[in-house]
């Protein structure tokens, strides 16, 4: 079984594409800084085009806001999320 894992950068890289941040580069994000109010201040619009980023690049859902406002709390948080994910993903496909 090959287990993929995304790293932090590439997390934060999405990001700013996804939300076209273009005064914003990915190292200028912060592991732990909340992505949303303070830190940098997005909202819930930009919380929608970022599920559908996830989405499309990497096939996860994230089925409700529960489960998006703790994935989309900062940016080690989404990271920490999609490797959960693929992880469970990828222990499925191996017991089928």
């Amino acid at each position: 079984m090959t287990r993929q894992t995304v790293d932090i950068d590439r997390v934060k890289q999405l990001i700013v594409q996804c939300l076209n941040l273009t005064d914003v580069q990915p190292a200028d994000i912060a592991d732990e800084d909340p992505l949303f109010v303070e830190g940098l201040g997005l909202d819930s619009v930009d919380a929608l085009e970022l599920v559908l980023g996830v989405e499309q690049e990497f096939g996860l859902q994230i089925e409700d806001e529960a489960v998006g406002a703790a994935a989309l709390a900062s940016a080690r948080a989404l990271t920490d999320f999609i490797n959960q994910r693929l992880e469970a993903q990828a222990r499925t496909a191996s017991d089928a």
